[in-house]
């Protein structure tokens, strides 16, 4: 488990470079050139960059291990520093609005556009999409909630990127109100991404079903000797799920036979379900018979 926090912390290190670089030439050049689609841009950028930093606190503190104050570990923290992100995101788009509605009202006035500007947004397009395709990749691979969250802030970032782009050849093309709407567009972007992924981290944080009811069923009806289960629960996060269950045993059986297939069940599961970080089984006779 210590690799695996380690792997996280590592690739989070990675991309927040990346971040950095992408959001540094998009304000700079926003900054320089006054186009209010681009240097929104940049603060979307510049979000993505505060999120590894909240998602590398988070991981450190999840791969604490279980103390007497935080006997199911800590793996939790992880799923709250994704939540995290969901602010910084609400920030940012706050942000945004009031840079393109102050554009919109003629309260900043509008820029030339030059070639530049092209050239920036397309080269950090291209370094977002890596990072989109990396992040993805060892989120799965990791099974790491805080990891995808990022690569689904970073995959709106694109989305927004192109809608400037499309936006800067317009004004281009004499179109300058473009600019700030464009931005408005960005807006919309980043609080889809946050809706995403507060939906995801809510689930999580609420004890939502992991595995299917069904699917555990199956797997314990499986095992010779058992006569049935229900009150199947599952918790927690894709890679790091709780069980608990009640299994029925014939009623006659003694409790150190019951004890031993109770271990087969729970091998079981963890054998087809390696996610489960600890399943308790509860054993008790079948209900009887009206």
């Amino acid at each position: 488990m210590s690799d695996r926090y380690a792997a996280v912390s590592g690739v989070l290190i990675r991309v927040l470079f990346l971040n950095l670089a992408v959001a540094v030439a998009k304000i700079g050049f926003g900054y320089a050139s006054g186009a209010i689609s681009i240097l929104s841009d940049g603060f979307h950028s510049l979000t993505d960059a505060a999120s590894n930093v909240v998602g590398l606190i988070g991981v450190n503190a999840a791969r604490l291990p279980p103390d007497e104050d935080h006997p199911y570990g800590h793996r939790k923290y992880e799923t709250v520093a994704a939540a995290a992100i969901t602010v910084f995101l609400l920030l940012v788009m706050i942000e945004v609005l009031r840079n393109a509605l102050n554009h919109l009202t003629g309260k900043a006035g509008l820029h030339e556009i030059t070639v530049t500007s092209f050239v920036v947004m397309l080269v950090t397009v291209g370094v977002n999409l890596l990072v989109v395709q990396y992040e993805s990749r060892e989120a799965s691979r990791l099974g790491s909630e805080v990891l995808l969250a990022d690569a689904m802030q970073t995959r709106g970032d694109v989305w927004s990127s192109l809608t400037v782009i499309a936006a800067l050849v317009g004004v281009r093309a004499g179109q300058p109100i473009l600019d700030p709407l464009a931005a408005l567009v960005v807006a919309g972007f980043i609080g889809h991404s946050g809706y995403q992924i507060a939906r995801t981290t809510t689930g999580i944080l609420s004890d939502r079903i992991v595995i299917d009811d069904g699917d555990i069923e199956r797997v314990v009806m499986g095992v010779p000797g058992v006569l049935g289960c229900h009150r199947i629960r599952t918790r927690g996060s894709s890679d790091h799920v709780f069980l608990d269950l009640h299994v029925w045993m014939p009623a006659n059986m003694p409790l150190t036979d019951a004890h031993d297939l109770s271990h087969v069940v729970k091998d079981r599961l963890m054998a087809r379900y390696p996610q489960i970080a600890d399943a308790v089984i509860h054993i008790e006779p079948p209900p009887a018979k009206p």
